[in-house]
């Protein structure tokens, strides 16, 4: 019975049985793991050496321009396997949690801006994200 009482004592005081003694550091909260977007493009025969630029150098302009967009770096295939099906060019977004690539990337005015300008550059677009391990 005392350790039932003592039990809810903790719970409706917030503290818990494992709780740091009196004037103890406090525990450090668990760090979430970056979640990154990776995006690969291969641009239509079409597009032109400065329409493809452009879309380069737009594409890291959303870094200064989406607060959610921690950092943001790109390059282009250099491969000498042959396995990039075409694909060009590479950019890798980090973001700190699945939710921020969500609700403050995807829907972000300057994002859907640059989806309308690159749309009718490419021949195929490849995004894979994952949380860091």
């Amino acid at each position: 019975m005392k350790t039932l009482l003592y039990t809810l004592l903790l719970t409706l005081t917030g503290l818990t049985a494992n709780a740091a003694p009196e004037g103890a550091a406090p525990a450090k909260p668990a760090m979430t793991k970056p979640y990154r977007h990776v995006v690969l493009f291969q641009f239509k025969a079409t597009a032109t050496p400065e329409q493809v630029k452009g879309v380069e150098t737009a594409f890291l302009a959303l870094k200064g321009k989406i607060p959610s967009v921690q950092s943001l770096e790109w390059g282009k295939n250099v491969s000498p396997e042959g396995l990039n099906d075409g694909l060009t060019h590479a950019f890798f977004v980090t973001f700190a949690d699945k939710k921020s690539l969500e609700t403050g990337y995807l829907h972000h005015p300057d994002h859907e801006a640059f989806v309308t300008l690159i749309k009718p550059l490419l021949e195929k677009a490849v995004v894979v994200d994952y949380v860091v391990e």
